[in-house]
């Protein structure tokens, strides 16, 4: 399933601007229809897993659209391999391959997130992070975030799922990741204010190639329009609810049921903890 992306021979890529934390947000939209048949090769790709001791649960088909699936593709983009181009506005992750080739990941990204451009450095990567809020956050939002001013451990009721990749720019932490999610049907859309999530099961696969040190670009809209052209997303709607969900370690959700409701629709605001 090849396909050319980019309208001209390389992306011209301005490496200005600032990175920023994320934040919640939470969507307004209808609940997500059955999704389409799913070839079983596919199915595989992002079937449960056991992950250093967690169990994490299979991507549900309807969610499995086409352009939601991990793939190999043809890129024109003049970083060297082992790079990672962002777009937040056709929400794709690029890690690039040699040869004009690339595997691309379907992310969720943040209406705030859509506002940042510029060069960061994969610094490392952690196997299923701790999370724990800014002094700020638990100051702005005591109810929200104040049970957690200790932490929250990783596990599958963690926001920043399996894996996280830690981005840097100027040796300074950006307090923006590159990370899994419990989220399903966040996938393909603006959910949250920043950080670019993935399928927990993508998380692990990209954490497993790249290489610390990477070097990321987060693109604007300008650069996506020039190098993919102007276009909208069509996934399915994301179902999310506002975070009330109490302080507590919470049972696995069950993805398949319908009336299934996130418990974190809008991720949370990313900072470093463990």
């Amino acid at each position: 399933m090849d396909m050319v992306l980019g309208r001209r021979q390389a992306l011209l890529l301005s490496l200005s601007g600032l990175l920023a934390a994320c934040g919640p947000k939470v969507p307004d939209s209808a609940a997500p229809p059955v999704g389409p048949q799913v070839a079983p090769e596919v199915l595989a790709m992002y079937a449960a897993v056991e992950d250093n001791g967690f169990q994490i649960p299979a991507v549900p088909p309807r969610y499995l659209i086409d352009e939601n699936i991990r793939r190999e593709v043809t890129v024109r983009i003049t970083e060297a391999p082992g790079s990672m181009v962002i777009d937040p506005w056709q929400r794709y992750l690029y890690f690039l391959l040699p040869g004009d080739r690339a595997i691309r990941y379907r992310v969720a990204v943040g209406d705030q997130g859509r506002s940042f451009s510029g060069a960061a450095v994969a610094q490392f990567a952690r196997d299923w992070p701790g999370w724990r809020p800014t002094d700020n956050m638990i100051r702005e939002f005591p109810d929200m975030y104040g049970p957690y001013r200790n932490g929250l451990p990783g596990g599958l009721q963690n926001p920043l799922g399996a894996r996280a990749i830690y981005l840097y720019r100027g040796g300074r932490d950006t307090m923006y990741r590159i990370h899994g999610t419990n989220e399903v049907a966040s996938i393909g859309h603006a959910t949250s204010a920043g950080c670019i999530r993935l399928y927990n099961q993508d998380a692990i696969h990209l954490a497993s190639i790249f290489t610390p040190g990477a070097k990321v670009i987060v693109l604007t809209q300008a650069q996506s329009a020039q190098g993919f052209g102007e276009y909208t997303p069509t996934t399915t709607p994301y179902s999310g609810a506002s975070f009330t969900a109490p302080a507590q370690v919470a049972e696995v959700p069950d993805y398949s049921d319908p009336g299934y409701v996130p418990a974190y629709p809008g991720g949370f605001p990313e900072s470093p903890y463990n």
